[in-house]
């Protein structure tokens, strides 16, 4: 199997539990650098990783053959560029970049050096969002109406993290952070709207970052996609609800990936590797094809981010199309900053 060598950003919270052990399990592969400023913390367990200062030493001293960019979003754009004037092929944690305009540069930079640039969308591989996209796919709700994706939290003190948190960094708050995960789920089942309209907030206080969002999408057919997160949200909602002219189907949010990784689970390569659900977590009430109603309690499959990652792998080494290449998420940044614009003049934005 041919070995591709991999140098890693950061090894913080990201690269720890998004990113290193899948490539660690993935047999095709290597870590071969990772950076560090002033510890150590990845020899433990990835002992065969160099240890580089800077994500300038590792470009200039490294072997690898593709960077993985897992710093702050603020960090983005300058060490992506870096990465691919170095010849390296490169992955952007999401958000991909603070705004619009870094999105084009980059894409066109990678396209120039003959690259290829892919923004981690990882939670395309969430098992809630595949349920979501299985039901959407059997076409058992008709034509839709109405579809609603929230993500919700209750963290209503502030983490301390300056790059998410603080108003004047470019780039902080909840929309750019989750925001980027459902306007991505929503592009992915939906399409582009035709213009939306929304309200972005911070609700502990103008000292803070956007922690509240709300953004509707309009589309041509007449459907509403409405977008929510909030920090202020101790009971659960369901994470997604959609309505059609056929019937609704309400999904919980029950991915457990990011705590089953935190707490320490190896993700295995070739098969599921999350823990089993014990209760349903869905309803599907439609009208089938025996012309009665029938209510359904269902029950999601697996998800798995090792998906991300050999699809990574196909299309470095085959050829396979590229999981969410930057030319595709320009079109999330460019919702992102109509929701800004949408929020701050009290308008719909058109696109």
């Amino acid at each position: 199997m041919q070995l591709v060598k991999v140098g890693l950003c950061a090894f913080g919270m990201s690269g720890k539990v998004f990113h290193a052990p899948f490539l660690k399990e993935h047999p095709g592969f290597f870590m071969s650098a990772v950076v560090e400023r002033s510890k150590e913390e990845s020899k433990s367990q990835y002992p065969d990783a160099t240890v580089y200062r800077s994500v300038e030493e590792m470009l200039q001293h490294a072997d690898v053959d593709l960077v993985v960019v897992n710093t702050p979003v603020q960090t983005h754009f300058e060490y992506a560029k870096s990465a691919l004037e170095a010849g390296k092929n490169v992955i952007v944690e999401k958000p991909f970049t603070v705004n619009v305009e870094q999105a084009e540069e980059l894409v066109r930079l990678a396209e120039e050096k003959n690259l290829f640039l892919s923004v981690y969308q990882n939670r395309r591989f969430d098992r809630d969002y595949l349920q979501v996209k299985k039901i959407m796919e059997e076409g058992k709700l008709g034509n839709l109406k109405e579809a609603e994706i929230r993500f919700d939290r209750f963290r209503t003190q502030a983490s301390g993290k300056d790059h998410k948190e603080n108003p004047a960094q470019r780039g902080s708050g909840s929309l750019h952070d989750l925001g980027s995960h459902l306007i991505d789920q929503a592009t992915q089942l939906f399409g582009f709207p035709e213009k939306l309209f929304a309200d972005v907030f911070s609700m502990k206080g103008t000292a803070y970052a956007n922690d509240y969002f709300e953004v509707i999408l309009y589309y041509k057919n007449e459907l509403r996609v409405r977008l929510k997160s909030s920090v202020f949200s101790k009971e659960a909602h369901y994470a997604y609800v959609l309505h059609g002219d056929k019937g609704s189907f309400l999904q919980e949010r029950t991915d457990r990936q990011e705590d089953e990784l935190v707490a320490g689970a190896i993700p295995t390569f070739g098969e599921d590797w999350t823990e089993p659900l014990h209760e349903t977590d869905g309803i599907l009430h439609y009208f089938n094809e025996s012309s009665m109603w029938e209510r359904l309690i269902t029950l999601s499959q697996p998800g798995n981010y090792m998906h991300y990652y050999e699809q990574i792998y196909e299309h470095l080494v085959f050829g396979a199309d590229l999981p969410s290449p930057g030319s595709e998420i320009i079109q999330n940044m460019r919702i992102i900053e109509a929701a800004l614009e949408s929020a701050e003049k009290g308008i719909i934005v058109y696109f």
